[in-house]
């Protein structure tokens, strides 16, 4: 816990990026009935039914420095996909990056190990040789500053019915487009301190500390 709430209070680097990595399933909705479109005074209608066209998954990067995120939407969330999004950070967003250090939960593909199922043992281990992962712990995926963006996307994109992959990029694209133009950052308040503070049960007892007890 430590380790990652003492990389969000460092002063920012731009040779060392910061970036938190985080994926989330939307389900593809559609509709039975056509609504009935807005009118001065009368919200849009829509029916209660409605047609369940699968689901994507949203890899999503965020970087509490620049204010900058980015939106990846797949059919699937397997190792191979993840590999591809490590390799953009590498090459596409960070190419002048000497290493990229990478906050994200202990989910099974979040592994190196998913860069080796997807490339070739040269190009595996190049990608790698420029990213450190940085774990949070068990339980406590709430200390990974993209969940807070993620909410953020759910609330002001995702709260509707969306049919179909084409629609949700499109959505998406806007969306990242206009909170990337404002560079809208995070305020993190949550620091080591504190959490020493509020959290003294998931530390271990002194020998000091454990004769008062």
């Amino acid at each position: 816990m430590e380790d990652v709430l003492d990389l969000y209070a460092e002063t920012p680097d731009p040779a060392r990026p910061l970036v938190c990595f985080d994926e989330t399933p939307v389900q593809l909705i559609g509709e039975v009935r056509q609504p009935v479109p807005a009118q001065p005074g009368q919200r849009e209608r829509y029916d209660y039914e409605y047609r369940r066209n699968g689901t994507a998954n949203l890899f999503v990067t965020f970087d509490p420095h620049r204010g900058w995120r980015n939106v990846k939407v797949t059919d699937r969330r397997a190792a191979v996909d993840y590999a591809h999004c490590m390799r953009d950070l590498v090459d596409v967003h960070y190419p002048d990056a000497a290493c990229i250090r990478v906050v994200q939960d202990n989910l099974s593909i979040h592994k190196p190990g998913a860069l080796y199922e997807a490339f070739a043992p040269a190009e595996a281990r190049r990608i790698l040789r420029r990213l450190e992962f940085h774990f949070t712990p068990k339980h406590a995926s709430w200390l990974n500053m993209v969940e807070c963006e993620i909410s953020v996307l759910q609330r002001q994109c995702l709260g509707r019915r969306i049919a179909d992959p084409k629609r949700l990029r499109n959505e998406i694209a806007a969306w990242q487009k206009r909170r990337n133009k404002t560079r809208v950052r995070i305020k993190w308040m949550f620091t080591t301190d504190k959490a020493r503070a509020k959290l003294g049960r998931a530390y271990p007892a002194t020998p000091k500390e454990s004769k008062l007890l």
